[in-house]
């Protein structure tokens, strides 16, 4: 009896074999704010995930970091604890890349502090994925400002690469940007699009371009806000709130800066400007001055506005009259 079922075994009888093209487990490399987000995210949707980080402390601050968003549901009577625990037992963390082997689809959410482009680290990580994936599994990048092609240079495979842009928060935002270069396949996109379907989101196709559209109109709203609050023309909160009420923009551009962080903004208009050599571009002597003194944004404590330990606004860092 036990060589007959041996055999049905063997014919893939008694179990479901895995379709060519099916998106079960999703691969995370980086487990900070935008990672945790995207994280909870696509558990939610009923996805496995993997979270990969540098160390075992970074991958327990990830955790508890998702732990932490869901309790903030559920304490405004979004989500029950049962969703809570459903949601986590989908989660595991790692630092081993072998843990990557089984995942239909890998993308880094890195956020770097090192000066400069982080193109050539990003590039490593995606190298070192491809080490342990299947030759089918997707690889793809949360970059904003970063070519596709360029990630992709070092790949064994690299029709495989996309780029697949979450933007924050990323549960209330319906669309996601999603990047081909000339060497992504159409087996690729098609499996990323589809993914991006099961999200319950709308893929806004682009081609590659050093920065998507969001990026690329994000930085300059910010710059522009920048000047007027140089200028003296209106204070901060005041910006913000024209912008949210006759605009129907969720956040005002100084409110949007502090929550993606003042820090990373600063990469994305230093990458835009090096490449289009626009003003629009060049960051604002306000922003490098906020950068500077580490007031990095909402994550911080403070960026331009300064916040409670429940991430309320508290008050303005800066006012008007210090720019007349």
């Amino acid at each position: 009896m036990s060589e007959i079922i041996g055999k049905l075994e063997d014919f893939s009888l008694t179990k479901s074999p895995k379709q060519h093209g099916s998106i079960h487990k999703i691969g995370i490399i980086g487990c900070g704010s935008m990672g945790q987000e995207i994280a909870k995210t696509i558990s939610q949707h009923g996805f496995d995930v993997v979270c990969l980080d540098l160390d075992e402390k970074r991958v327990s601050g990830g955790l508890e970091g998702i732990t932490r968003m869901i309790d903030k549901e559920i304490l405004r009577w979004g989500m029950t604890n049962s969703e809570k625990r459903l949601i986590m037992s989908r989660i595991k963390g790692t630092v081993e890349y072998s843990d990557l082997a089984d995942c239909d689809i890998v993308f880094e959410v890195i956020n770097s502090r090192k000066p400069g482009t982080s193109l050539e680290i990003r590039k490593e990580i995606l190298q070192k994925a491809e080490k342990f994936v299947r030759r089918n599994a997707i690889l793809a990048s949360n970059t904003a400002t970063l070519m596709v092609s360029d990630l992709a240079s070092g790949l064994e495979y690299p029709d495989r690469a996309v780029g697949l842009h979450f933007m924050s928060p990323t549960d209330d935002v319906k669309v996601l940007e999603v990047v081909r270069s000339s060497r992504t396949s159409d087996e690729a996109f098609e499996i990323v699009t589809r993914f991006v379907k099961m999200l319950e989101k709308k893929p806004i196709t682009l081609m590659e371009s050093p920065g998507n559209i969001t990026t690329r109109m994000l930085c300059v709203i910010i710059n522009q806000a920048c000047e007027m609050l140089m200028e003296g023309i209106a204070s901060a909160q005041d910006i913000d709130e024209i912008m949210r009420t006759s605009l129907g923009h969720q956040f005002g551009p100084f409110e949007r800066a502090d929550k993606v962080g003042l820090d990373k903004l600063q990469k994305w208009m230093d990458n835009l400007y090096n490449e289009f050599g626009e003003h629009g571009y060049k960051t604002s002597p306000v922003l490098k001055r906020l950068v500077r003194a580490n007031y990095l944004g909402k994550a911080s404590g403070q960026g331009f506005y300064k916040y409670d330990s429940h991430g309320k606004i508290v008050e303005s860092t800066i006012t008007c009259p210090e720019y007349r």
